[in-house]
């Protein structure tokens, strides 16, 4: 930066004067010659700095790896007998759970431990989904809420899961009975899921329109969603809502129709 400086102020002042422009030149000469071991260093250190990111690169790729067989294993209680619901198979070792809510319990324990120790991974931002379903299966819907978020948190902005999550931080507020924040929640799910639960967003945010009691308003976001996603399972649940509403006297409205398509363009004249 001190030979720049210099080179501005010559430019600027002095270039008119030959012997003090020479005289600038031999300085900037001494200041570089001076420095050579200075630059040379900080090439090493880049070099080095590179080495460095590969290194970073290969260490956080095994940390990857090793996370996820760590989740794989904590994952295995899935796989564990539960007692009248998934009965054991022959050449099972462990005991079977002695009921889902048990299974659910050890699944958390585990998933808590293992998000612990492997937390900024992208298995601890799965565990974190797993996580939020079985902590809402527990009715433990601040822990799920929360769980939720982390994924989201963690999780690419084009995962399709995170259409799952926000689907999950919905159920879990409309569990308890915060409707309003809940369509919050699902009027993300079509944004965050594409091709992945397309429509259900929507079909959500109906219910929980229901639920406020604006049952007109319900019935005109369902008819869009037939409209907008037919032949979807959306559409499907959707046209079954807008049945029971019709029997209970909403008035259903039409739906739109289709756009026009685009006149072909004038010829233009020779």
């Amino acid at each position: 930066m001190a030979g720049t400086t210099k080179t501005e102020k010559i430019r600027q002042k002095e270039l008119s004067q030959p012997d003090t422009f020479q005289k600038a030149g031999t300085e900037a000469s001494d200041w570089l010659a001076q420095r050579q071991k200075i630059i040379g260093l900080a090439a090493g250190v880049l070099i080095l700095g590179g080495v460095g990111v590969a290194i970073a690169s290969e260490v956080s790729k095994r940390g990857e790896e090793k996370a996820a067989m760590a989740l794989g294993q904590a994952l295995t209680i899935l796989d564990r007998p539960v007692e009248g619901v998934q009965p054991a198979q022959p050449g099972d070792t462990e005991k079977p759970f002695a009921s889902v809510t048990e299974r659910d319990q050890e699944l958390v324990k585990a998933l808590d431990a293992f998000r612990k120790e492997h937390g900024g991974t992208r298995s601890s931002a799965t565990a974190a989904l797993t996580e939020g379903n079985a902590q809402f299966r527990l009715g433990n819907y601040p822990g799920a809420q929360a769980a939720f978020a982390e994924f989201l948190k963690g999780a690419a902005q084009n995962d399709p899961l995170r259409a799952e999550a926000f689907e999950g931080q919905g159920y879990a507020l409309e569990a308890e009975g915060k409707f309003d924040d809940a369509i919050k929640a699902f009027e993300q799910m079509n944004a965050a899921g594409g091709a992945f639960l397309v429509g259900m967003g929507d079909y959500h945010k109906a219910r929980m329109l229901i639920l406020l009691g604006k049952k007109e308003e319900a019935a005109q976001v369902l008819t869009k969603l037939t409209a907008a996603h037919p032949n979807t399972a959306a559409a499907r649940q959707a046209g079954e809502r807008l049945a029971v509403l019709a029997s209970e006297g909403v008035k259903i409205p039409a739906p739109e129709a289709p756009a026009a398509p685009a006149a072909a363009p004038a010829p233009v004249a020779e």
